[in-house]
């Protein structure tokens, strides 16, 4: 990596393993912000270097083509929940830490959590939580720039609870004209939800036209 924030470009990202652009670095907001901006995002697990990717293609959702089954449509007619932004952070990530995104463990290491509560006290990362029935029954969190979110990670502990989270979340970016949320890498539950891949050119076009630093 050139410089303290600066990366390759993403057409150098190797495939195979798929959008593998670079390592070291670390996690400050300006690195972060710096990255998130040129489509990068920090994938690695502890005892790892920090790993930078930029796959191609990339899953993204258009907030407007989400797809509901009517298995979730009846289920949004009946179930009594509420939705809450940017609640308790620090939460929504410690569940999302207990998750899986491999059969090799959590990806979201101690000094993934602080860096982006960093981001979060700093009104860049956000996320939303679903309450059924009274108790937290999913989540989600990300980075927000310009008009792209970036999906970080989301969890359930109550049936659908991911997808009233992503379905709220989806309703909240078009209310605010986000234009896509990025949800990184293809997985099976996402593209059951109308997410898609598309081609890394396209996903550029989304990018932040500014480039944003943030120092703390």
């Amino acid at each position: 990596m050139d410089g303290k924030t600066n990366f390759p470009p993403v057409e150098e990202a190797i495939s195979e393993p798929n959008g593998l652009l670079a390592f070291g670095g670390d996690l400050s907001a300006e690195m972060l912000v710096n990255a998130y901006s040129h489509g990068i995002f920090p994938w690695f697990s502890d005892g790892e270097p920090i790993l930078w990717w930029s796959p191609n293609p990339r899953m993204v959702l258009f907030p407007e083509k989400i797809h509901l089954s009517r298995s979730f449509k009846r289920a949004l007619r009946k179930t009594d929940y509420s939705v809450h932004f940017d609640r308790d952070f620090e939460n929504v990530i410690a569940h999302c830490s207990k998750t899986r995104k491999d059969g090799f463990g959590t990806w979201i290491t101690e000094e993934m959590k602080a860096a982006y509560i960093n981001l979060f006290d700093l009104g860049i990362a956000h996320c939303l939580e679903i309450d059924i029935d009274g108790e937290l029954a999913g989540g989600i969190y990300g980075i927000a720039l310009e008009n792209i979110f970036y999906g970080e990670s989301m969890f359930s502990t109550k049936t659908n609870g991911s997808k009233f989270a992503l379905f709220e979340l989806s309703q909240h970016l078009i209310n605010n004209n986000y234009k896509i949320l990025d949800c990184q890498t293809h997985s099976d539950h996402l593209e059951s939800m109308g997410a898609e891949l598309i081609p890394g050119r396209v996903f550029k076009q989304f990018l932040p036209k500014l480039n944003i630093s943030y120092n703390r």
